[in-house]
Order: C-alpha cells, then structure tokens, then sequence
C-alpha cells in the first residue's frame, strides 16, 4: 500500500501525526504534513487509513492492497473493493 500528502490541500492540522506518528511527519516552518514513506509498511497500514479518514482536508491519498488483500484507493473515505 502506498500513501501521500496533498501539499495543496494539507492545511496542518496534525492529525495523522497524531493518528500514526511513525508514518507521518510535520515541517518545522509551516506544521504540513509529510509521509515518511512512500510504501506503508504492514503494521502501520491500519493507522495509515485512520489517518486518511481523519483528516479534515482530505490531503492522505492511499492506493493499493493492505495486507488483509482489500484495495483502498482515494483519499477521506476510501473505496474498498475486495480483490
């Protein structure tokens, strides 16, 4: 499963920081939010999609399979699709 961060839309508020501080990090100068990886690694994935659905400005995009085999694609709310 891979992540990002919008930087247009990211407006730092910090929830996926707080969410999954191990997959997410803030700048010093403006609070935005930045993945750590690209690739979510297993045990985060979970914590990586509570982010994406908690942050207020839609900035966490997630694509791919997690390990359970789901598709998780978009950013908010995601379109799970069993594969």
């Amino acid at each position: 499963m891979k992540v990002w961060v919008d930087p247009d839309r990211c407006q730092g508020h910090g929830l996926c920081k707080m969410i999954a501080p191990d997959s997410f990090d803030l700048d010093d100068i403006d609070g935005h939010s930045t993945a750590v990886s690209e690739d979510v690694v297993a045990d985060q994935q979970e914590v990586v999609i509570e982010a994406m659905r908690s942050c207020p400005e839609r900035a966490i995009f997630v694509d791919g399979k997690d390990s359970t085999g789901q598709v998780a694609t978009g950013a908010g709310q995601p379109d799970w699709t069993a594969q």
